[in-house]
């Protein structure tokens, strides 16, 4: 019975392209009018409870059958199944089923999303204390695990990553001396970058083990530990005023009961006169809710923002929002970069953990490129202040040169 429901469900969906299924039981069906500008992916169902858990929670199951090798792919074409999966679903179909879970999760994202300062550190470390080592095998050298800023899709990542970084500086109108804090600092890149290329003292914070103790060691080795302090810090524990407030990639932990809370930190750390640049991922569409495989195995109290979301809670505190940037495919090539890392290192990484671990990290890059790619996600930045004059009055400073820049560029090639 699963199983030719299943079938069903799937025929309204998978309408271009073409998926071959082979099913439990031995029954092997196609789907999709063959149109080769989509792919043309073959997957076994291994057991009929995978079957009826596809039906009944697509989006959660989907990720789980993988991970568990319930559900295989003929070449292993994840990139394959997840764009044609994707792009069908851009054209508007949506199963019972998927509708049914959607306004579920969105009723109750606001309970999912409660990130007190306990339950924010908990869910850090879930997934930023796996290990140091972990990382280093896929990210860049300087541990940047945020989207980069890509100039051509031909750049390197190291490159893009410290075009990423500069790109940030300009938007913070940085001078040397300048007091900065960095909520989510994740292994220390960013803040070692505004030191050692900008001249600025910098406190970074994080709730992360592993990225506190690794960036300290790196601001001793670079001898910056007197310019630059990293502390294990909630961002609502802070006191004190900095000249400029950076955060990249740490807004997608806040939870949105939390917004309000945020942008007052910033609010009132922020000198009256300073700039504060929030990079976070976003969403192109209205206010939704986490996926479920990622809410359950990758980000715990992780959400993506509709711009709606954080221009409300911005206004309620009363900050200027001087400047936004939308990023659109940036991500999806920093992540295509990530993967390809990490599939050649795919077999330390197994031997760090097991193979279900990687075939559930190969589905989370996957599976976030492609919605970078055919979904509705993006990044934004935002450049706010507590005054309307506190950034020059056009955009011209964001595109002049800066000698800093380009020996970062440089050295990152």
């Amino acid at each position: 019975m699963w199983t030719h429901l299943l079938e069903r469900s799937l025929r309204g969906l998978i309408r271009r392209g073409r998926l071959r299924l082979d099913l439990p039981g031995g029954r092997q069906v196609t789907l999709g009018d063959g149109d080769t500008a989509f792919p043309d992916v073959a997957v076994t169902i291994h057991d009929h409870g995978t079957a009826r858990r596809l039906l009944l929670n697509p989006e959660l199951a989907l990720g789980e059958a993988y991970t568990d090798a319930r559900l295989t792919i003929a070449g292993d074409d994840l990139h394959g199944l997840l764009e044609l999966a994707l792009r069908n679903l851009r054209s508007g179909v949506r199963s019972p089923t998927i509708r049914l879970n959607r306004h579920l999760r969105n009723w109750l994202r606001g309970l999912r999303q409660f990130n007190p300062a306990a339950r924010a550190q908990r869910n850090v470390a879930h997934h930023y204390d796996l290990s140091g080592a972990f990382y280093a095998l896929f990210l860049d050298a300087d541990r940047q695990y945020s989207c980069a800023y890509f100039r051509t899709p031909d750049d390197t990542l190291e490159a893009a990553q410290a075009q990423k970084k500069a790109h940030v500086a300009r938007k913070l109108c940085l001078e040397p001396g300048m007091r900065v804090l960095d909520i989510g600092c994740g292994w220390g890149g960013m803040a070692l970058t505004l030191a050692r290329e900008h001249g600025a003292e910098v406190l970074g914070i994080t709730l992360s083990r592993e990225q506190l103790a690794h960036a300290r060691a790196r601001a001793e080795a670079a001898g910056l530990d007197n310019r630059v302090r990293f502390e294990m810090r909630d961002y609502r524990q802070l006191r004190g005023q900095f000249d400029r407030i950076v955060s990249v990639g740490m807004f997608e932990h806040v939870g949105t009961p939390h917004y309000r809370d945020y942008f007052r930190t910033i609010r009132d750390r922020l000198h009256p006169d300073g700039v504060a640049l929030v990079h976070t991922i976003g969403r192109a569409d209205p206010p939704g809710s986490t996926n479920p495989w990622i809410a359950r195995y990758i980000f715990p109290g992780g959400y993506v923002p509709a711009m709606s979301e954080v221009l409300d809670a911005v206004e309620r505190e009363g900050l200027w929002t001087t400047d936004v940037e939308v990023l659109r495919l940036h991500y999806a090539m920093t992540l295509r970069h990530w993967h390809d890392r990490f599939r050649t290192n795919e077999a330390q990484i197994r031997e760090m953990f097991d193979a279900r671990f990687c075939r559930m990290w190969r589905y989370y890059l996957v599976a976030c490129e492609q919605t970078f790619r055919f979904n509705t996600q993006c990044v934004f930045q935002v450049q706010l202040a507590r005054e309307q004059d506190a950034v020059p009055l056009t955009r011209d400073y964001l595109h002049a040169p800066d000698p800093a820049d380009a020996a970062l560029t440089r050295a990152a090639e």
